[in-house]
């Protein structure tokens, strides 16, 4: 699998973004039983003024989020709580998945608000983004709960506790 990693704020490199970005990644790619070798990623580590820019430029939404999304093409399913359709190669064999933007700033709050490591939140959202690069969702309560599920399966084969667990 290749990541290509543009680290715009160094507060990510003290977390070990591109270990943690190719660790969660292929766990999510394992569990979609993807050929890791032919899956490409771009991945942009940045803050809260980088990620709000990208929010109101592609969203229309104003103010930072944690993580943003760009699948390379729309893979979602067509009916609620349904698997969708899994990528193809192109061509040239390689799966094109695309782009991932991840804030450090909304993600540390979080991360502190939830009593998390960092290093556990940005692998959380890092599963998340992968699985929307995918196809999956949250938008529809049926899409929520597959989407949700997965996320907590791959995290739980990586050894961190279930996100979505508020006890």
């Amino acid at each position: 699998m290749t990541i290509e990693t543009v680290l715009e704020d160094s507060r990510w490199a003290e977390v070990g973004i591109e270990g943690l970005a190719q660790r969660a990644a292929s766990a999510t790619l394992v569990r979609m039983t993807l050929d890791l070798a032919v899956c490409e990623i771009a991945f942009l580590a940045c803050n809260d003024s980088r990620i709000a820019e990208l929010n109101a430029s592609f969203r229309d939404k104003f103010g930072a989020t944690n993580v943003l999304s760009w699948p390379s093409e729309e893979r979602g399913a067509p009916w609620p709580g349904e698997m969708p359709e899994p990528p193809e190669a192109g061509l040239d064999g390689v799966i094109e998945l695309g782009d991932i933007a991840i804030s450090y700033d909304t993600c540390a709050r979080e991360a502190e608000a939830a009593g998390l490591p960092l290093s556990a939140h940005a692998t959380h959202l890092i599963v998340h983004g992968v699985l929307h690069l995918l196809g999956f969702d949250h938008i529809r309560e049926a899409d929520a709960r597959l989407m949700e599920g997965i996320e907590v399966e791959i995290l739980g084969k990586m050894g961190l506790k279930n996100p979505y667990d508020r006890e």
